[in-house]
């Protein structure tokens, strides 16, 4: 092996290697935040770092230092993480050691990543996916500065690295399955020390890694010596150029010795019975070994090992002295800014027809797919035999092709989480959860990866996506395909929410979700797609023109009244289906001079203005839900308006939704029971005027 590799991997091992010793020289101090350290991975997570290029894309994992280093970080920059600084480089604070995000030109790019053991293998098989999809439609990538240097003319490659335990993981699986089915260019690099936490290998596993790999056909798979430097580099060596020739996926298993403490708050000597063992694989005294070998002195080394302990030393005590954030610190990067902040474009053009719901967001996806060739749209059934089972993409896969419109396997973790991936190489998703009931497992995605990228990134890194979810009940649906789940997406933070109850605000809010850098869930009730349930005729709408977009967190004042001191009067604040109910309600008590109807359009941002305007010139206030009111988006809503209007009430804000119980059934009798109708609505309202 050449000298500058083997000096460099040994720089890079013994860099590691101190710190880990000066973080237990310091315990104390530094476990303040816990943090976990790579001793003992230090020689495959060096070989692995040092062969990544700019155009590369990293996702490393909580125990990956000396990868960090091998990337060109530098021992302060980890440190101002392991103390939460101001200027840590990869979240100002906000996250665990070694959690990185990075968009350094001229290094490896690192989207943020959780610390849910293996959620990391989604995001990163989404960039994969990513940049199959750009080579595929000649696009380059915004995030990757491009140069003329023969390196930056090889392919780009995607890295995920794992612990051996995480691999037991279902999303894991998920992973697996989309890179072997689509052969993409990534490499998982699973670290194998053995160990969960406390659990071992024997209570946890049936297989290791390379093993479970065989059963997914076209991910190839070896297993290492990770302790074992030159052979880690020449193996990744050989790996890297065939994902970087032939883009394939491949799993390297590297056995790896656990030399230090799970984290700083579990310590080995609590459970361990085996670090006489593991200490006999250290990498270190290998390497050092191979150094001599290879033609490097003693004094060589030593000189090496001297210089680095007090570099480490110097960036720990500059570190200990650097600024802590601020409070004002703590409320910056939730969202990116968005370039849509004011309504725009023909609402209603002269000559247009009149379209349903659906057909007002299939042409709004149609047009921004002609324009913009980084939008591309997935999910279950959406491709070109069936269009989506509402056929809310019905034709998209026959204009713009299979590579641009296709079919996933029932993978609701891996539909939402891959977007981190595709927004993170420049691209739009568009992807569709079948119907709401279906969100759940992707709901860790949605919380963990997707909803708290740009605010633990410090900014760098907003996912870019718009998730279509079909909701609500709609002719005897039953308990599997009715379901309303706002109340759980809006209580996580980090996304923004549309439910509305037209086409024409569906096809703005949609355009205005594409123009946004952040994450935008939209709900689209089944019930008006197609204005098929009486009393939905103004779910359809003359078709917007092209340019119309509708701003987030500006609710409608769909019927609007004036102030009245001799007449009782009252507010109904609804989305979505409740709009209906509540417009309904209104025509047939003879009372629209009397209910003023807010439309929210938008469940976050939310209008508060518009709607603590209302409330206080009417006096009264109804909120009208879909979803069981116990604990929901509606009944938090109803106190907030309660606590800032409570001068002003002539009533208690009221709410009404569907019946408190746990599903909604099948037969249609009992369907109706369970969710409100214009009656129901009409009766609340005439109980709230006569309080």
């Amino acid at each position: 092996m050449k000298k500058d590799i083997l000096k460099q991997g040994f720089t890079n091992l013994v860099t590691a290697k101190t710190m880990a010793e000066l973080y237990e020289e310091n315990f104390k101090v530094v476990s303040k935040y816990v943090h976990a350290t790579s001793r003992g991975h230090e020689a495959i997570q060096t070989a692995l770092g040092m062969q990544l290029l700019p155009q590369d894309y990293a996702f490393p994992y909580y125990r990956d230092d000396a990868m960090l280093l091998a990337f060109g970080m530098r021992p302060y920059d980890l440190m101002l993480q392991v103390l939460a600084k101001k200027d840590d480089p990869f979240s100002g604070g906000r996250t665990y050691y070694s959690h990185p995000s990075l968009k350094d030109a001229d290094k490896p790019k690192i989207p943020h990543q959780s610390s849910a053991t293996g959620m990391q293998a989604i995001p990163a098989t989404g960039v994969a996916m990513g940049m199959q999809y750009l080579e595929k439609q000649d696009l380059t990538n915004p995030n990757v500065i491009q140069s003329d240097s023969e390196e930056s003319k090889l392919n780009p490659i995607t890295v995920c690295s794992l612990g051996d335990a995480s691999v037991t993981e279902g999303e894991i699986a998920e992973a697996f399955q989309m890179a072997a089915l689509k052969q993409m260019p990534i490499l998982y690099l699973v670290q194998d020390n053995g160990w969960d936490i406390s659990a071992n290998e024997a209570e946890t596993r049936a297989q290791n890694a390379a093993e479970y790999a065989q059963g997914f056909h076209g991910l190839e798979a070896i297993s290492i010596d990770g302790a074992n430097f030159i052979e880690s580099y020449e193996a990744l060596e050989k790996v890297i150029k065939t994902i970087r020739d032939e883009r394939r996926p491949f799993l390297v298993h590297a056995k790896v010795p656990l030399l230090n403490h799970h984290t700083s708050g579990v310590r080995m000597e609590w459970y361990r019975d085996d670090l006489e063992e593991a200490k006999s694989r250290d990498p270190y005294p290998v390497l050092k070994q191979q150094m001599l070998d290879n033609g490097f002195t003693e004094n060589e080394l030593v000189k090496i090992e001297t210089e680095i302990k007090a570099e480490v030393e110097k960036a720990y005590q500059k570190a200990l002295k650097a600024e802590d954030p601020t409070p004002e610190d703590l409320f910056t990067h939730d969202f990116a800014p968005t370039p849509i902040t004011e309504e725009k474009g023909e609402r209603s053009p002269k000559g247009n027809d009149k379209v349903v719901m659906v057909d007002c967001a299939l042409f709004a996806v149609e047009e921004l797919m002609k324009k913009y060739p980084e939008c591309l749209l997935y999910g279950q059934d959406v491709g070109g035999r069936l269009g989506g089972v509402f056929r809310e993409a019905a034709t998209l896969a026959q204009k713009f092709g299979d590579n641009r419109v296709f079919n996933t396997p029932i993978q609701e973790a891996f539909i939402i989480g891959s977007t981190v991936g595709m927004s993170a190489v420049g691209l739009k998703p568009i992807v569709e959860v079948q119907f709401a009931d279906y969100i759940w497992p992707g709901l860790n995605q949605l919380f963990t990866e997707v909803s708290r990228s740009c605010y633990l990134s410090n900014g760098k890194w907003p996912v870019s996506m718009i998730l279509r979810v079909p909701i609500g009940a709609y002719g005897s649906g039953g308990p599997y395909h009715s379901s309303s789940v706002e109340s759980v997406v809006t209580n996580i933070r980090g996304v923004k929410i549309a439910y509305p109850s037209n086409g024409a605000d569906l096809k703005g809010l949609m355009k205005a979700a594409y123009y946004d850098p952040n994450p935008v869930v939209i709900f689209e009730h089944k019930g008006l797609y197609w204005s098929k349930v009486p009393g939905t005729q103004g779910a359809t709408s003359v078709e917007p023109a092209e340019d119309y977009v509708l701003p987030f967190g500006q609710a409608w004042v769909l019927q609007e009244i004036w102030k009245q001191e001799n007449v009782e009067t009252c507010t109904v604040v609804s989305y979505g289906m409740g709009v209906h109910w509540a417009m309904n309600a209104s025509e047939k008590l003879g009372m629209k001079d009397q209910i003023e109807v807010i439309d929210l359009r938008t469940l976050y941002p939310l209008d508060e203005d518009t709607i603590m305007k209302s409330v206080k010139k009417t006096g009264k206030c109804l909120v009208v839900t879909e979803e069981p009111s116990n604990n929901s988006f509606a009944r938090a809503l109803a106190g907030k308006i309660q606590e800032e209007c409570f001068q002003y009430l002539d009533a208690p804000v009221m709410t009404i939704g569907s019946e408190n119980m746990p599903a909604i059934p099948l037969n249609t009798t009992l369907e109706q029971t369970m969710i409100p109708s214009t009656e129901k609505v009409m009766a609340k309202i005439e109980k709230l005027l006569n309080y």
